[in-house]
């Protein structure tokens, strides 16, 4: 028996919808890097673009647990004494909010241009409404799926 690997014309892609109010951070970041790297799918072939486009809503008013608001997030400007840091509740408050999901997702993907390319899939919207009705999104329930998935502050 051979083993199987998808060609581009075995792909089918489809269009997700993810309310993430309410929902913890990394577990909503885990199911959306699954659905991106299209490891759901029992024809995933790990060399390929299999994922789905996956649209997150409600980025702003997304979970986290434990003292994890406080921790920081570090990057360098590349000028001498450059190291700059925001808290994620800074991030989250602040003008962009949906950049803490962005993060969480591609970290949790593995490292190369093939991550990179899925990346593009994702659409990650603070409020509630987003610009992608003529795509006929699925809804895809995360707070149902376990109990776990949801935390109250």
């Amino acid at each position: 028996m051979k083993t199987f690997t998808a060609t581009p014309a075995d792909i089918d892609k489809k269009w997700i919808l993810i309310d993430a109010e309410g929902v913890v951070l990394g577990r909503l970041a885990s199911i959306v890097a699954m659905r991106l790297r299209g490891k759901h799918k029992p024809s995933f072939t790990p060399h390929m673009d299999m994922g789905d486009n996956v649209i997150v809503i409600n980025a702003d008013k997304v979970q986290l647990t434990g003292r994890k608001r406080e921790e920081r997030y570090y990057w360098h400007t590349g000028h001498p004494g450059g190291i700059k840091s925001k808290t994620k509740a800074e991030i989250l408050e602040g003008a962009h909010p949906e950049r803490v999901v962005m993060k969480a997702v591609q970290r949790m993907l593995p490292g190369g241009k093939l991550s990179r390319k899925q990346m593009t899939h994702l659409r990650v919207f603070a409020g509630a409404e987003h610009g992608m009705d003529a795509q006929k999104p699925e809804v895809l329930d995360v707070k149902s799926m376990n109990p776990k998935n949801t935390r109250t502050a």
